[in-house]
């Protein structure tokens, strides 16, 4: 299960900032007292800015070390093994570092326990960040890093032409259809490989369109409608050829060299896009912009993506395990969490503040897209909702089924889903 690295070199000590995270409650649900070491488990991290963190934490209280456990970069292979271990019913993760989209479902089986609201500095957070760490109106973790997602465009292109970028998927569809081929370039491509991408691109557009994929809250009326709008959307730009056949196989990384590589005229991706594609060796480097995602009649609305941090129901040192979550969602930690992580931050200021902006001009574009953006459908069963979007999906843009009938079958599959009532399903028209 990965490798386990105990972070033990000495580090610069932040006592002023480790003294404000002591003395805290233990999480909700946890038993009392609890102090003592921690196991910190996360998928891997590749651009290595963890580990000084804990190297602080360690160096500050020697008593209560954190042992820092790096699982595979995969997504679900990261999401696999904490399960196994959890369900086990292991104590060797203490605090865990998921996925926004798995915090229902880990927090629906018991197996993160609830935490209390005050002690952590909700309210200094990007409110709908707070959302995605709740589930059944109760707080189950504590957001770390945030996600949302970005219209990135050729700059260059659009100012020859004398466009701006677009706003509305009618201005987005008319530029990838007329303007890209004068140069050479697809039109739009965002992230259409069967997988996680897929669902949050599909989520993206149903919000955008003033719906949503099934939620415990139950559906509304126009939901079947946005739906088939979204559905509509995507395939008709896969009919009309300013989606690339190609951007049916893109994940992230994909979409993003395709970019880079000034091939496409319009990409969603997230911010993390911003900084690769202006390095030197990127052809777009100097001559892209990013502005938020469009929707039918005006800018739309991302999901939201990031992480969370949970501790585990069966930890033996909650209350260390708070102080831990507190220290790492701190303002100066969350500082470096964009400077040495390249991460979004969860604190509203950092996103005005002005050395920070000026080291990522994204900053400003990326809080308005926070703002707008919405949590994927909560859900203990995420990962079947999840699967059946993909399902759907690949089959109307790959021109096999059409959007209404997409919609009707996916309304099947949710209402399928055992843990979702056939009320949240999506209504059929």
């Amino acid at each position: 299960m990965g490798w386990v690295r105990s972070v033990a070199r000495g580090a610069l000590v932040v006592a002023v900032l480790l003294a404000g995270c002591a003395g805290s409650v233990p999480p909700g649900g946890a038993a009392a007292g609890g102090r003592g070491a921690l196991t910190f488990v996360t998928a891997g991290d590749l651009t290595d800015y963890l580990a000084p963190l804990v190297e602080e934490w360690n160096a500050a209280r020697p008593a209560e070390r954190v042992s820092l456990v790096e699982l595979p970069d995969a997504a679900d292979e990261t999401r696999a093994q904490m399960l196994s271990e959890l369900r086990s019913g292991s104590r060797r993760f203490d605090v865990l570092n998921i996925d926004v989209a798995w915090t229902s479902e880990f927090a629906a089986a018991g197996l993160i326990a609830p935490l209390e609201r005050g002690r952590f500095d909700l309210d200094a957070f990007l409110a709908p960040v707070v959302d995605t760490a709740t589930f059944r109106g109760r707080l189950y973790a504590v957001p770390y890093v945030t996600n949302a997602g970005l219209l990135y465009y050729r700059k260059d292109v659009l100012d020859a032409a004398g466009e701006r970028p677009p706003r509305t998927w009618a201005e987005l569809a008319r530029l990838a259809r007329t303007l890209a081929p004068r140069h050479g370039l697809g039109g739009y491509a965002g992230q259409f490989l069967p997988y996680e991408g897929l669902t949050v691109n599909v989520t993206e557009a149903i919000r955008s369109a003033g719906g949503a994929v099934p939620r415990e809250e139950g559906a509304r009326a126009g939901d079947a409608e946005a739906a088939r709008e979204a559905l509509s959307f995507l395939a008709g730009g896969v009919r009309e050829g300013w989606i690339p056949a190609e951007a049916l196989r893109f994940k992230e990384e994909e979409s993003k060299r395709a970019f880079e590589a000034g091939r496409l005229l319009f990409l969603r991706n997230w911010p993390y896009v911003y900084a690769d594609a202006a390095r030197p060796g990127s052809k777009v480097a100097g001559r892209f912009g990013a502005v938020p995602l469009p929707g039918p009649d005006g800018p739309g609305r991302s999901v939201l993506g990031g992480s969370n941090l949970a501790v585990s129901a069966r930890s033996r040192h909650p209350a260390t395990a708070a102080d831990f979550l507190a220290y790492l969602t701190s303002e100066p930690v969350q500082r470096r969490v964009l400077t040495r992580g390249s991460l979004p931050p969860v604190r509203a200021s950092l996103y005005a503040d002005p050395e920070l902006v000026a080291a990522h001009p994204y900053l400003p574009i990326l809080r308005e897209s926070v703002l707008a953006a919405v949590p994927r459908p909560k859900s203990a069963r995420y990962d079947q909702v999840s699967l059946a979007v993909q399902a759907v999906a690949q089959d109307v843009l790959a021109l096999r089924t059409s959007p209404e009938e997409g919609v009707r079958r996916l309304t099947r599959e949710l209402a399928a889903i055992p843990s979702l009532p056939s009320r949240n399903s999506l209504p059929t028209r």
